[in-house]
């Protein structure tokens, strides 16, 4: 069945009222029809199997068949925080990064990003970005959409680091170096309802002077592999290897 999140105030009792894009989705990509069944998901992460009653010209009703508690989020809570790369690498990393359970997003400005945000843009894109969190959680049958947040500086990275159990930083330094305990330590003392800051720099890497600046403020830093990584490739290599160490291991 295709999953759709909603806000609060699609929920009327045992009715369900879909519009905007979830309703063009379903009438006129989807084509579906009254009798038809879908999951729709509420912000607590509570799914109701929901059959389509009628489908107007500009809202699909649906009545709640049944409530559902579904298992899909990892143990753990997973913030990436990605240095601006080129192009649309934050995009491929926000799609893949929901896949595989990852709970929020922070752009990060660091030193090396070659690209530069419009202040004037920020808005629009990250309503671009917290559509493609949502399509992704959607597919990969998410109970909750990750998170996309404003743009922070190596600062204000700092200044949120206390909100986590662990702040780590992917640092090629330490990969060259043969650096392989860091990451494996901290997902094997891990326990559930804990929570990780992942910071990951962009194409040039995280500069010495970041390093320094985030390791004096409790980040450590870390390799991920003796392989260098791609700054698309390295947030969804750590999200793997959370996702063995606490959902398959376990």
């Amino acid at each position: 069945m295709q999953r759709y999140f909603l806000n609060e105030k699609a929920f009327q009792d045992q009715t369900v009222m879909i519009t905007g894009d979830d309703f063009h989705h379903i009438a006129r990509v989807m084509r579906m029809e009254p009798g038809e069944r879908i999951l729709t998901v509420k912000g607590n992460g509570l799914i109701a199997v929901t059959e389509i009653s009628e489908i107007t010209n500009d809202t699909v009703i649906g009545n709640i068949l049944e409530w559902k508690n579904e298992e899909k989020e990892l143990p753990i809570q997973v913030t990436i925080a990605s240095g601006l790369p080129k192009g649309d690498k934050l995009e491929y990393i926000v799609q893949k990064g929901t896949e595989l359970g990852a709970l929020k997003f922070i752009p990060f400005i660091a030193a090396r990003s070659v690209v530069k945000w419009d202040h004037k843009k920020v808005g629009k894109k990250l309503e671009r970005l917290q559509k493609i969190s949502k399509e992704a959680a959607e597919q990969s049958h998410r109970t909750v959409v990750p998170i996309v947040t404003e743009p922070m500086t190596v600062d204000q990275l700092i200044g949120v680091a206390s909100e986590y159990d662990h702040t780590l930083i992917a640092f090629e330094e330490e990969a060259k170096r043969g650096e392989t305990s860091v990451l494996a330590a901290v997902l094997k003392d891990i326990t559930a309802g804990q929570s990780i800051l992942f910071v990951f720099g962009p194409e040039g890497g995280i500069s010495e002077k970041e390093i320094e600046k985030l390791t004096s403020s409790g980040f450590v830093a870390c390799g991920l592999g003796p392989r260098i990584l791609r700054t698309e490739t390295a947030p969804l290599y750590a999200l793997s290897a959370v996702s063995y160490h606490v959902e398959l291991l376990r």
